[in-house]
């Protein structure tokens, strides 16, 4: 993420805020521009940094999800490209599960604009009907919630918006790790499965080398893993005990290592923290391109847990990066480097077989 400041005052600003809290301009974040931009009267909005009031605003889920995105101006109220991805929430009448939909679609706009950083495909339902990208976030208050992947439907139960609940569900599943932006991130993994690996036979192949068959029956791999959990030395070849269970679930928590690793990366290097190299702007060429990352991410990682015990706090990155997983992490980097200097590559997203619900 960036260090974003204010264009009037040159105040730090957070990714979240919609007023700079010095010198109270109006503030809207832009996608293309990847950066807060104070929205003016026309005639200050000449000046480099901000947009026309009478032209732009910010996204009508403002007060339900306090999106600071803008959109353009319009009689009717109009959503930002991440909230138009929700294709279900709460009742507005159901006030805990709107709070914890409001927590939700701040950690998805995070995840939306990595995937734009990334340049990796959005596709969502109106373009795609059968497996474009959708959101379905659900209060589990109401109704039994599987949070999972379907045909590109994201479903995510909101009470992974409440502290207290994810950690007891990560003490109760033995996870060193549980967040919602988390879960966005493995989901999202699910999505692009067909939309990367699904492009090549060279890529499906290589898949099957690392992770293994993705059409194994999962259902089956489901009630394995439950019933026998983790089989023992799993550390050697997975990032999780999760990721044992079936190799459409090892993608996907992998892929979510992924998106940590370079988010984390972009922050440190806006904060100073790492080589420049590290962010989204700058493009790292060649087959050396994954060392060099990793070999700055280990050494951060290893900081920024160290600076957490200090604070008398658990470890921020609790993960373990044995070669096998390096070595599928590097795929996933390959497949979205390779994809997105070349967009020709992607086809219409599908299953090679029939879909199942994934975790």
């Amino acid at each position: 993420m960036r260090d974003f400041n204010c264009p009037n005052c040159g105040q730090r600003l957070s990714f979240e805020n919609s007023v700079c809290l010095y010198c109270k301009s109006a503030l809207g974040f832009s996608l293309d521009d990847m950066a807060l931009l104070v929205i003016a009267p026309p005639a200050e909005s000449e000046h480099r940094g901000a947009v026309d009031e009478s032209h732009y605003q910010l996204c009508a889920n403002l007060h339900l999800a306090a999106c600071n995105w803008l959109v353009e101006k319009s009689p009717i109220a109009k959503r930002c490209v991440s909230c138009e991805l929700t294709r279900t929430r709460p009742n507005d009448t159901n006030t805990v599960a709107m709070g914890r939909f409001a927590s939700a679609e701040k950690a998805k706009r995070r995840l939306i604009a990595e995937l734009h950083e990334l340049k990796l495909p959005i596709i969502g339902r109106d373009e795609d009907p059968e497996y474009g990208l959708a959101f379905d976030l659900l209060s589990s208050q109401i109704e039994k919630v599987l949070t999972g992947h379907e045909n590109g439907v994201i479903t995510m139960d909101l009470a992974e918006g409440d502290d207290v609940h994810r950690e007891r569900l990560r003490i109760s599943m033995d996870e060193p790790y549980r967040t919602l932006l988390g879960h966005f991130r493995h989901e999202i993994g699910h999505y692009y499965f067909y939309r990367l690996v699904g492009t090549s036979a060279e890529y499906w192949r290589r898949f099957n080398e690392l992770f293994g068959d993705p059409n194994a029956d999962y259902q089956a791999a489901l009630d394995r893993h439950y019933s026998q959990d983790a089989p023992d030395g799993w550390q050697r070849d997975y990032v999780s005990s999760y990721a044992t269970m079936h190799p459409a679930e090892d993608w996907a928590e992998t892929f979510a290592h992924y998106l940590h690793i370079r988010d984390t990366l972009d922050t440190a290097a806006a904060f100073g923290m790492v080589p420049s190299g590290a962010t989204f702007e700058r493009k790292v060429l060649g087959p050396s391109g994954f060392d060099t990352m990793i070999e700055m991410w280990l050494p951060l990682a290893w900081a920024l847990n160290m600076v957490n015990r200090s604070m008398g706090k658990d470890d921020l990155y609790p993960f373990v990066l044995p070669p096998a997983v390096l070595e599928k992490i590097g795929f996933v980097h390959t497949v979205i480097a390779e994809i997105t200097a070349e967009p020709s590559k992607l086809t219409a997203a599908g299953p090679r077989s029939q879909d199942q619900q994934r975790g």
